[in-house]
C-alpha cells in the first residue's frame, strides 16, 4: 500500500501574469496521496499571458511528477479555460503548442484525472505563482 501511496500526486498548478499580458509566475504544489509534500514550483517566466502561464505551470508540474516518478496525476486547476482544453472541451489555435505538449506529458501516465477548483482551494498554488513574480 506505501508504494501505492507514493505512485499517485495530487497536482495543483496556477499561472499569474500582472498585468495581463505581463510579467508572468508560475505555481504549483505536488502533493503524496498521504498528503506529504513532494515538491513546489515557484518559477518567474517573463512577459506571458495568464493562459500561457497557467499552460507552463501545468507542463513544469508534470515533468516534476515524471520527475517523481508518479504513475497517476490528479490535477485541481482553477483556470476553467485550462480545464476544459485538457478535457478536450475546447481548443484554442493559440495555446495549440503547450496544449500538445501537456497532452504528450499526461500520456506518460497510467490515468489522470482533472477537475476544476474555486480560487479558493488554489491558493498555495496562487501563492506560488505570486512569489515568482515578486522575487523576479
Amino acid at each position: 500500500l506505501a508504494v501505492t501511496k507514493r505512485k499517485r500526486l495530487t497536482i495543483n498548478t496556477d499561472g499569474a501574469a500582472v498585468p495581463n499580458p505581463g510579467p508572468a509566475g508560475i505555481g504549483a504544489l505536488l502533493r503524496w496521496a498521504d498528503g506529504a509534500i513532494a515538491a513546489e514550483i515557484s518559477e518567474y517566466i517573463g512577459d506571458s499571458t495568464n493562459n500561457k502561464a497557467e499552460f507552463l505551470a501545468l507542463i513544469a508540474a508534470l515533468e516534476k511528477a515524471l520527475e517523481l516518478g508518479a504513475d497517476h496525476v490528479d490535477l485541481r486547476i482553477d483556470s476553467e479555460l485550462l480545464v476544459r482544453q485538457i478535457q478536450g472541451r475546447y481548443r484554442s489555435k493559440l495555446m495549440n503548442d503547450l496544449y500538445e505538449q501537456a497532452m504528450s506529458l499526461l500520456e506518460e501516465f497510467k490515468s489522470y484525472t482533472v477537475r476544476h477548483v474555486p480560487r479558493e482551494q488554489n491558493k498555495e498554488a496562487d501563492a506560488l505563482s505570486k512569489r515568482a513574480l515578486r522575487l523576479r
